[in-house]
């Protein structure tokens, strides 16, 4: 087992994105909100696949210029004759003479080039590809946003349910111990068998509360793993709770900025609606004439009988210019650029509505997190007012002027106020993650 720890030490430190100084809890390894973000924009498959997206649209960027570089090729061609053609002429008596022409082996091999010197349609394609590399760009930004807002939600997630099940614990371990003095002073014969049963009910009722937020914390690890890309089989723990993260909330709620000029969805409309007008100038380009050079250099062999012998080589070669122009295509050209008009005008529209939706769901998440940080400062005072009233309730119960039933609903009445107050963290920070997911603005995909 000891082994099996070090090689999981040994493989975080050579990891590209682990932070040096990884602190392992018996088999866990303690991860930080910060490090399995990098591990997950690292080696999360999404992210390696947009990667290789970009990579493969700048090669087809490649292509489409390399039309414009000359293109060479080269060709050679054998043919036997196996019947000679024949030409007559007349020959002014009314009769006509035949001529058998060429011979039996012909021979050609030789060079073509062309180079494109004018060609718009082209020249505004290459447009076209700039654009789509921009629009992968943007994907994959908005890919790791989607990630980021993920693990961040997986993380924030396996806090709340963490630090319930210690909260739940501690109320158990609480019952337990009431139920042990129970037990002792049922054995001094100070207490009735009744107070014995009722104090072991309130434990074996806590119970499965414990398994299932147990089950819940492996499941939202497992999750957790799953997004950045870990072998399942790596058992993790969180290295934080919610409550570090309390002090950052009213910084980090000031100096938020609600502007969507790093939103996402709009930059990638934006894109879109740029492609299509780029498209409406590729359309309009077809109406513009062509022009190309070409130059060959060729070499001819005829001969008879054996096609390896006999050989008689004659060089010729030749350039020239090739224009090209379009004058009438059915309408063709007119309906295209009549379409791409309208895509790109059905686009400023989409981008019109996209843009009041984001306004609102921005304000929504705004005042969500207005809502939770209200939550959080009334929590706060009433987890105080409920570790007072327990302290004054088991002193109380200790010199018998409180009833073991009072005694458990002020523990049970600790124990929703603690939870109560997680939750109100959890609800803010995912407010937040949501809010600047919204945004476009986190520093993790820039």
């Amino acid at each position: 087992m000891k082994k099996n720890v070090f090689i999981v030490i040994l493989a975080l430190m050579l990891h590209p994105l682990a932070v040096l100084g990884q602190q392992v809890a018996g088999d866990a390894i303690r991860l930080t909100l910060d490090q399995c973000i990098r591990i997950a924009l690292n080696d999360n498959p999404t992210v390696k696949v947009d990667s290789l997206e970009i990579e493969r649209v700048n090669y087809a960027l490649k292509e489409v210029k390399g039309q414009l570089l000359p293109q060479v090729s080269a060709s050679g061609q054998y043919t036997r004759n196996l019947a000679l053609q024949t030409i007559y002429m007349d020959t002014g008596d009314g009769n006509s003479m035949g001529i058998k022409m060429g011979r039996d082996n012909t021979y050609s091999a030789g060079f073509s080039a062309t180079l494109p010197l004018v060609v718009p349609q082209l020249w505004r394609s290459i447009k076209l590809n700039e654009n789509q590399i921009l629009q992968n760009i943007e994907a994959a930004r908005a890919n790791k946003l989607s990630l980021v807002n993920q693990v961040k939600n997986a993380y924030y997630t396996l806090l709340l349910a963490d630090d319930s099940r210690r909260v739940i614990e501690q109320n158990h371990a609480t019952a337990q111990e009431h139920a042990n003095i129970y037990q002792k002073q049922f054995e001094l014969g100070t207490a009735s068998e009744y107070d014995v049963l009722r104090a072991n009910v309130a434990v074996t009722n806590l119970e499965p509360s414990i398994l299932e937020a147990e089950n819940t914390v492996k499941l939202l690890k497992l999750q957790l793993k799953v997004l950045m890309g870990m072998d399942a089989r790596l058992e993790i723990e969180p290295s934080q709770h919610l409550d570090d993260f309390k002090s950052l909330m009213y910084d980090n709620t000031l100096r938020t900025d609600t502007s969507l000029v790093r939103n996402t969805t709009l930059k990638t409309l934006d894109l879109q609606t740029d492609y299509l007008k780029k498209v409406v100038d590729v359309q309009k380009a077809s109406w513009y004439p062509t022009l190309s050079a070409s130059g060959n250099l060729m070499w001819n062999s005829m001969g008879n009988g054996s096609p390896f012998k006999n050989f008689m080589w004659n060089r010729s070669s030749s350039v020239g210019l090739t224009l090209a122009w379009p004058i009438f295509t059915g309408f063709q050209r007119k309906n295209k650029i009549k379409q791409a008009e309208i895509q790109a005008s059905e686009m400023t529209w989409q981008r019109e509505n996209a843009e009041r939706s984001l306004h609102m769901q921005v304000q929504s998440q705004v005042d969500n997190i207005q809502k939770s940080i209200k939550q959080i400062e009334s929590n706060t005072g009433g987890v105080a007012q409920a570790e007072k009233a327990s302290q004054i309730m088991q002193q109380s119960f200790k010199i018998g002027a409180a009833s073991f039933i009072q005694l458990r609903d002020t523990d049970d009445a600790l124990m929703n106020a603690r939870l109560s107050y997680y939750q109100a963290i959890y609800n803010y920070l995912v407010a937040e993650s949501d809010l600047e997911f919204v945004l476009g603005n986190s520093p993790y995909a820039n």
